[in-house]
């Protein structure tokens, strides 16, 4: 599993490893150390200086965590490009993707840990439930897919089938979004470009595909940017709501 690994690294080897495992895009790279981040792309925020630890998966997403909570402080889902440079002595790690564009920039001031690991994917992850639940959590709470989502319908027939979330974005696009319980493959994306062709011809303006799943195979996740599709990672879905007791006749 360990690949690589570095104990405090100066910063010509903290160059030399990263260029060279970010560019095989075969195993999960996480270096812990001082850092400072920058994001640039819908909002503009500023990391300072403190101890992180930074992680770039194989299909180039990236997450930097603090020392507390679950969450990133700040993260890249998908990325177009990496680039490592060294500005004054510094290593820098540049996350980019072109739509929407955005970027994430990394400036390690100290390295603490360097490694790099082969995480080799056996069975795929599922939600639990079934497309119908999916579905349901997701319809009550389209932000899970994207910030600023209102959901319009709910299996829209569109004569090549039903299309399981029909959605405006926040800039008033139309969004159809296809949803899979598991590893999402060709064949969902195939079936978002056969929805989203049939909602073009019947609406006027631009409209976006997503497909949701908790992953997505890399023949799929090609395919989709090829086509101007879009993929959404959701892994985790909202509890049903309570039902209220009624009331007994005795």
């Amino acid at each position: 599993m360990l690949r690589d690994h570095l104990h405090a690294p100066d910063h010509d080897a903290l160059e030399r490893f990263l260029r060279t495992h970010l560019a095989s895009r075969e195993c999960l790279v996480q270096i812990a150390g001082e850092c400072e981040i920058l994001y640039a792309g819908r909002a503009t925020s500023v990391a300072d200086a403190g101890n992180y630890l930074v992680l770039v998966k194989c299909d180039g997403s990236l997450q930097v965590h603090g020392p507390r909570g679950v969450k990133p402080v700040n993260w890249q889902p998908r990325t177009d490009e990496l680039h490592v440079a060294v500005e004054d002595g510094r290593v820098v790690l540049t996350a980019l993707r072109h739509n929407p564009s955005e970027m994430v920039r990394v400036m390690f001031l100290e390295a603490a840990v360097a490694s790099a690991l082969d995480l080799k994917e056996e069975a795929g992850f599922v939600l639990t439930g079934t497309e119908a639940q999916m579905q349901e959590a997701l319809a009550r709470h389209p932000d899970l897919i994207e910030d600023g989502l209102t959901l319009l319908d709910r299996e829209l027939l569109v004569g090549v089938g039903g299309v399981d979330l029909y959605a405006r974005d926040a800039a008033g696009r139309f969004v159809v979004v296809e949803l899979k319980r598991g590893k999402a493959t060709h064949d969902a994306v195939h079936q978002l470009a056969r929805y989203v062709e049939a909602v073009r011809t019947q609406v006027p303006g631009e409209v976006r595909g997503i497909l949701a799943a908790p992953a997505v195979t890399l023949p799929a996740r090609t395919q989709l940017e090829r086509l101007g599709l879009e993929f959404r990672e959701v892994q985790a879905l909202p509890a049903p709501p309570a039902v209220e007791a009624q009331p007994g006749l005795f």
